[in-house]
Parts: C-alpha cells; structure tokens; sequence
C-alpha cells in the first residue's frame, strides 16, 4: 500500500470570505469511486462523499486564509499560505505531496508536484477539493445570516450579478475582500 497526499483550494474567485485549503493523506487503494472535481458534484453527492473520505483517510489537514491576508498578500500569496498551513497540519511527514494546479509554496519545493486538473485526476486531491468545499460552503451559509441580503447562502461570495447589486445597494461588509476589483470600485464610489 502506497499513501499519497493531496492538497486542494476553495475560493480563489469569491468577492467575500477566506480561502479554504485541505490536505488529505490516504491509501492508493482507498476504494471510492465517486470522487471528482468538487465543483462537478452536487452538494448532495459532496455531502454523501464527506463521511466516506473521512473513514478512508489516514489524516485530514485544513488551512485558510482570512480576508484581511488576501487584502495583505494578494489571492496568489494567501492561497499558498493557506496550502502550506494545511500540510503544515498533518505533521512531519515524507510522502509524496500532489497539489492542484500549476503552482507549489515555496516551502514545499522539492516535496511536491503541482499537477494541473488534479482535482479530477488524483483521488487525494479530489478528496481534498470536496472537503475543501464542503466547508467553505457551510462557512458562506454561516456568514449570510450574519450578513444576509448579500445571497452567500446560493453564491458563497463569488462575483454573480445578485452579489454586485447587493454591494452596491448594501455596501461592503468586513467579509469582503477590499483588493478585488468589484469591491475595490464600490469603496472608492463611496
């Protein structure tokens, strides 16, 4: 038996909310065959897959970043902050490390191969994108009763047209990312 991790993002694109990293290690032979990219799952079939990677798993790692190091650090940076927390979590471990895209943090150069379209190609990826969304979604659900009116409970922040009128007719909240450029003509109109 082989064990691999793979680490995945959620929320890159949002106006609103951090980003959400996991980092998943578990078994090639882990037996699950539903796993996909997360964004080409129902939340259903998500919600169904999160008990069955959690029994499949070996260890399970989040890392976010907050709004205000997205602002700070740019979504590139902050991203890779949130990745390095997640590995970070699982301990000292010398597996072999797959993230999704074209990009590795600079602290694990040398431990880990990006591999673009990983979250459908590699289990532990996939794994990691859908407990990645899973949460982030359950947090955006969270934040619009907080903050209601903005519709985060259908868009989970992300640019929609619903979102862009209730920012213009709301104003911007602390969950919003000043840096975007939505957010960013909003504040300098006001």
């Amino acid at each position: 038996m082989s064990l691999i991790i793979g680490v995945d993002e959620v929320g890159r694109g949002p106006l609103a909310g951090p980003v959400v990293t996991c980092a998943v290690m578990w078994p090639d032979d882990h037996g699950i065959n539903q796993l996909a990219d997360s964004k080409k799952l129902s939340p259903k079939k998500r919600e169904a897959l999160v008990p069955l990677i959690y029994e499949k798993a070996l260890k399970i790692s989040y890392g976010r970043a907050e709004v205000e190091e997205i602002d700070a650090l740019n979504i590139l940076r902050a991203t890779m902050l949130a990745m390095e927390r997640a590995v970070d979590g699982l301990g000292d471990l010398d597996e072999k490390i797959q993230i999704d895209g074209n990009r590795i943090p600079d602290s694990l150069k040398g431990r880990a191969e990006a591999v673009i379209g990983g979250d459908g190609l590699v289990s532990a990826i996939s794994a990691a994108s859908i407990l990645a969304k899973v949460t982030r979604d359950k947090e955006m659900v969270a934040l619009s009763e907080i903050y209601p009116g903005y519709g985060l409970e259908a868009h989970a922040g992300y640019p929609t047209k619903l979102h862009i009128e209730a920012l213009q007719l709301l104003g911007v909240t602390p969950i919003h990312r000043r840096s975007f450029g939505p957010v960013r003509r909003i504040l300098e109109m006001a």
